[in-house]
Parts: C-alpha cells; sequence; structure tokens
C-alpha cells in the first residue's frame, strides 16, 4: 500500500488525503419531530399497542452484517436468565427488506423467521409475546414513534462503518428516558462512548447489557443521553458536509500552490538566461533523491555514466563550481566523484573537499559519543526485520526504507524518543528523514556547509537542489536572489520545485547545452 504522513499520501504530482469524517444527522429533525401531527398520532397509538410493557427495540435492514441472529439469541439468554423480566418486556424487531432476490437473504431470513417463532413459542402466552417482528419498511413518522416509545435500542451489528440508526435514535429522546446498546463493531461507537458497548459476537453480553439498560436509574439515563446529544447536535450533517468540503479544498489549495511552485518551461527559460548571463556561479547539488533515485541499499545507488558526464560537463564551464553535497560517508562521494572537477560535502557537513584537495573537518568534532548509542540502534535493528545502521566517522544514520512501512513507523517514533531522551547531556542533534534516522554533531548542517561557499566569492548565480529536510537548512541561507529548489512535492523554503531526479538531471543537461 501507500505510505503516508498525516493522512497525506503523494502520488507522482499529486496529494492525496485519507481521514476520518464521522457522517453526523439532521439532529433537529429527529429532535423535533414530535412536534409533527403524523408522528404525535403514531406515538399514541403505539404506546396502546405496547400498554405497559418495557420495549427493546432493533432496527435494521437484512444483512448478515448487522448480526440480528446473535441478537436474538442474546435477548433469548436474557429471558432464561431473567425470570422477573418475562411478561414484562417486549423485543420489537423490525427487519427491512434487502437483496430480496439473493439467495443467501432469503435463507438468512428464513433463520430469522425461524428463530423469532422458537422464541415466541418457548416463551410466549396468551397474554404475552416476547417479540413483535415486522418485516417491512418503515417511513419516517412510524420509525420515530418506535424511537421515542422505546425504552432500549439495540444496535449491534458485527461490521459497520456508521450506523446512523444508533444516532437517530438518541436525538429523538427528548425526555432522556432511554438506554442506547452500541456494538463496539459500528463506527458510531466511537461518538457514543456514553452507550453501553458490547461485543456484538458475545451473546451472553448482550443478555446482560439488556437486564443492565431496562434496570439502569433514570439519572443515569439522562446523564448518558445529554451528553450525547449535546454531541450529536454539534457535529450534525451540515457540520460533517461542511468539514469534508473544507478539507478538500484545503487540499486543492495546496495542489494549486505546488503547481504554482514548478519550474515549467519558462520558468527554466529564465534560470537557464540567469545561469549564461552570469560571471560567478555556484550550484549546490544533494545526492540521493535530486539526482537519482532512492535505493533499498545506499550503496547501490550508483551514478549513471550519463550522470557523471553531465556533472563533468558542468564543472569544466568557466567560472563554474558545482557542490555535490549529501549525507554519504566521504569515503563514498571519493570513489563516484573523486575524478570529477567538483568540491564535494560528506556526512551532511561534517568533511569538505575543495577541488585539487584533499578532505577536512568543517570544525573540530568528536565521535566518542557513537559507542554510545551504537547498542540503542542496534537493538532497534533487532527489532524492525530490514533495517539496518550506517555507521559514518562522525554520524551514524539509522535506515529503515526496506523495512514494513506499518511497523517502521512506529520503531522510528520509538528510537527517537529513547533517542532524545539518552542524550540529554550529549552535544549531539537528531534528524528524522526520509526513511532514516540520523545522530551528527550540534552545529553541524547543510546550511553550515553553504555558507562556506557562498562566502568566497562574490557569485552572482546561485542554485540549490534538494529533496528532504536537510536541504531545507541550506535553503534557509540562501540569498534572495537564488534559485532554490525542492524535489518532490512537499511544502518547503525552496522557491521552485521539481517532480523527480530525472527532471533534475533534465535541468542540468540544458545548463550544459545552452
Amino acid at each position: 500500500g501507500y505510505e503516508h504522513n498525516l493522512g497525506k499520501i503523494v502520488l507522482g504530482d499529486r496529494v492525496a488525503k485519507a481521514d476520518t469524517f464521522p457522517m453526523g444527522i439532521d439532529f433537529q429533525k429527529y429532535y423535533k419531530a414530535e412536534s409533527n401531527p403524523e408522528v404525535r398520532k403514531e406515538i399514541s397509538k403505539r404506546r396502546k399497542q405496547l400498554s405497559n410493557l418495557k420495549v427493546v427495540l432493533s432496527v435494521d435492514r437484512l444483512d448478515y452484517t448487522k448480526g440480528i441472529l446473535n441478537r436474538l439469541q442474546g435477548y433469548e439468554i436474557f429471558l432464561e436468565k431473567n425470570p422477573q423480566w418475562r411478561k414484562k418486556v417486549m423485543l420489537v424487531l423490525v427487519v427491512v427488506p434487502s437483496r430480496i432476490g439473493v439467495e443467501q437473504y432469503q435463507q438468512m431470513k428464513r433463520q430469522v423467521d425461524e428463530l423469532v417463532g422458537k422464541i415466541n413459542g418457548r416463551w410466549g402466552t396468551i397474554g404475552w409475546t416476547p417479540i413483535s417482528y415486522q418485516y417491512r419498511y418503515l417511513s419516517f413518522a412510524p420509525l420515530v414513534a418506535l424511537y421515542r416509545v422505546s425504552d432500549v435500542s439495540l444496535v449491534t451489528p458485527l461490521r459497520d462503518g456508521m450506523n446512523l440508526v444508533a444516532k437517530e435514535y438518541v436525538a429523538t429522546q427528548t425526555d432522556k428516558s432511554s438506554v442506547l446498546i452500541l456494538s463496539e463493531m459500528a463506527g458510531a461507537s466511537k461518538e457514543l462512548g456514553e452507550a453501553i458497548i458490547i461485543n456484538p459476537n458475545n451473546r451472553e453480553e448482550i443478555a446482560e447489557a439488556i437486564k443492565v439498560a431496562l434496570e439502569m436509574p433514570l439519572e443515569e439515563q439522562k446523564r448518558r443521553n445529554l451528553i450525547m446529544q449535546e454531541r450529536l447536535m454539534r457535529y450534525d450533517v451540515i457540520r460533517w458536509a461542511n468539514e469534508f468540503i473544507n478539507e478538500l479544498l484545503l487540499l486543492k489549495e495546496e495542489q494549486v500552490q505546488f503547481e504554482a511552485r514548478l519550474l515549467d518551461s519558462k520558468g527554466q527559460e529564465q534560470l537557464i538566461k540567469d545561469f549564461n548571463n552570469a560571471q560567478r556561479r555556484l550550484i549546490f547539488l544533494d545526492y540521493d533523491g535530486t539526482l537519482v533515485p532512492f535505493a533499498d541499499d545506499p550503496k547501490k545507488a550508483k551514478p549513471t555514466d550519463e550522470l557523471l558526464e553531465i556533472l563533468e560537463r558542468l564543472s569544466c564551464l568557466p567560472s563554474t563550481e558545482i557542490v555535490l553535497i549529501s549525507g554519504r560517508p566521504k569515503d563514498n562521494l571519493q570513489s563516484w566523484f573523486g575524478t570529477l572537477n567538483i568540491c564535494l560535502v560528506a556526512e551532511h557537513g561534517v568533511w569538505i573537499k575543495e577541488k585539487a584537495a584533499d578532505w577536512k573537518l568543517a570544525k573540530p568534532l568528536t565521535a566518542d559519543w557513537k559507542a554510545q548509542l551504537l547498542p540503542i540502534l542496534n537493538m532497534y535493528v533487532d527489532r524492525l526485520p530490514q533495517s539496518f545502521v550506517e555507521e559514518k566517522e562522525f554520524s551514524i544514520a539509522f535506515h529503515y526504507r526496506r523495512a514494513d512501512p506499518e511497523l517502521a513507523s512506529i520503531r522510528a517514533k520509538e528510537l527517537i524518543d529513547d533517542l532524545v531522551h539518552f542524550t540529554a547531556n550529549i552535544d549531539v542533534q537528531i534528524f528524522p528523514g526520509n526513511k532514516v534516522v540520523e545522530i551528527r554533531n550540534s552545529g553541524i548542517s547543510k546550511g553550515t556547509a553553504g555558507l562556506y561557499w557562498i562566502a568566497k566569492d562574490e557569485f552572482d548565480f546561485i542554485m540549490a537542489v534538494g529533496d528532504d529536510w536537510t536541504d531545507e537548512d541550506l535553503f534557509k541561507v540562501l540569498p534572495k536572489t537564488a534559485y532554490s529548489i525542492r524535489v518532490g512535492m512537499a511544502s518547503s523554503h525552496a522557491k521552485w520545485n521539481l517532480h523527480n531526479p530525472l527532471e533534475t538531471v533534465q535541468l542540468l543537461e540544458q545548463l550544459v547545452k545552452k
């Protein structure tokens, strides 16, 4: 599947968002329903029919996910265990026809019919029927009337994304005297926590919940219903729709902003023009994710011959300084780019190598802290399959690109928490990156390395291209006239965006050609 950041999923040049928007109801429609003469008439009729019985209501369409059979069996267990409630309670079971032409649904209806007949035959008397069974659709007035006259609502689906029946039932209780029994497998249970929450597969639990509901003190019923009604009134169907549309518009606005920052053909023409007119040029280039796509194993992300040729030709242009600034170890950069006429920066600014010069430290550093932290990182390697530790001279990186995304997200957060606690008195920084957590000495960044080169000369053309949070440090210190380019779809201090590393290479190729 796709990985996300706070629900946002980047899919090429667009972004999608996955979020939860619990559907609301027209609260006032149900709360004020009793003011409707037709509803009042239905309520009066139902009360006469039900006499002085306590009413447990079940309303659902015929569907195997609704848990109707378990519900009936739970009610039967309730009658078995609580003889004092026999002849005093009735289950009003309303089953709305659904998919009547499908054999499995016809079979399920037969099972419901048989179970209702069995329970009524076993426990019923001349003056009392345990279950009033209706297989039909109910319009608004009869449905609300049943909501109002019932003492308990039994909503026990085996699986349900939301279940609006539970919300409608609570909304109609103007006197607050009723109890909702709700399945933990219904989405509504996350909002209606004051209901009696049950496991719909546990028939004994259903039976016990019915007893608790019927015997719940009136004050407790009112307290619970008041809380749920206030919540449903605030988050009604209008609020639900507005929230969904607002999130959609915000996402679209973010998409438009990204598109506005894309370095299109017109922007590239201006960049190339400024490049050609400049007297002194400085170009900063990240490597992984900027010049080449990410690889599961960093050692496999070798530069292509085409890329090496472009960098070589670019570095041969007069008055042009190329700085490859990466988080990789210096030996790695040296083996790949050491023969080119370019400058190199390793470990995000720890090591600096100017053209035709040896490597040198950006500032005096110590690495004795690594011995303290390596056992922690190795422990997390054991806890996260397919992760590994990359030890550099003055930094350590915990890579998890090949690991299971869901478990990796959990373990990375745990690792960062442990490292923050453990390094409180150590002069290091912790940087969560793109499938990596890096620890390095404080005061070292691509920004400080960038300033080292910017201060060396009066450059009238500066361009920096990078793809992640480490490059943001560099973007922040660039002059206002510089071209800062972020590769990928993300919020950034950079002025421009490119879609992927291929577009970066194509841009460099254009600079060489022009």
